[in-house]
């Protein structure tokens, strides 16, 4: 089983975040011996640009149109992102919340990723249709504030919202969230939030069945 963790924070060591995701990640390596880990750092990545030759292929794709040979070169620097991306069976998203929603890495990562003929497409009615099937996802976050169902700040929360809606268009709706939060209120509100979030997340690790549950996504478009 291959897990790719894609890192939206900064903070490296420091991290909370990263903190409960390496509780995740032992739990699961102790529970499935066969595990291999791919690790992806944002913000240390040399992402494709999503502009200029890139952006007119991804209209044309949208079209259905083949791209351009003049702009296939730059174009492959896109299809190397999807294919690491679609070779996991599993996802571990590491990210703060900044301004009630992801780290601007990440938006970029997904704009990159989130291409049609690849991750999705559109059948002859218009009709989206996710290509990334049988695949799984955990977000590990880590919050200043407390955002949870029941507070009155969960209006605020458009990082799991758009997270959620973002993979489930494209097919991957088996996800599971760790929020750790309050982290930036009082010491002993972090220190209580960072310990049920790493119960959380080793719980989950340890409980649930991570085994693929077949393999649909989509190949690399033809064009």
């Amino acid at each position: 089983m291959k897990l790719l963790h894609i890192i939206a924070t900064p903070r490296a060591h420091e991290s909370n975040t990263l903190k409960v995701s390496t509780a995740f990640l032992d739990s699961l390596n102790a529970k499935h011996k066969d595990l291999e880990v791919e690790t992806i750092n944002l913000f240390t990545e040399n992402l494709p640009n999503v502009a200029g030759d890139n952006i007119e292929s991804k209209y044309t794709l949208s079209m259905g149109q083949p791209i351009d040979k003049r702009h296939k070169e730059s174009w492959e620097q896109i299809e190397t992102q999807i294919k690491h991306f679609l070779s996991a069976d599993l996802y571990l998203i590491s990210t703060p919340m900044w301004n009630f929603g992801i780290p601007y890495v990440l938006k970029y990562y997904i704009d990159a990723i989130v291409q049609p003929g690849y991750l999705y497409k559109y059948n002859e009615l218009g009709q989206p249709v996710p290509l990334a099937l049988g695949k799984k996802m955990v977000c590990i976050t880590s919050r200043g504030g407390d955002y949870s169902e029941h507070s009155p700040f969960h209006v605020y929360d458009f990082q799991e919202p758009y997270l959620r809606a973002i993979f489930g268009y494209v097919g991957i709706t088996d996800v599971h969230f760790v929020n750790a939060q309050p982290m930036d209120i009082t010491p002993d509100l972090r220190a209580a939030a960072l310990a049920g979030a790493l119960e959380q997340a080793r719980n989950l690790a340890s409980n649930n069945v991570w085994s693929a549950v077949g393999n649909a996504a989509g190949a690399a478009h033809s064009a």
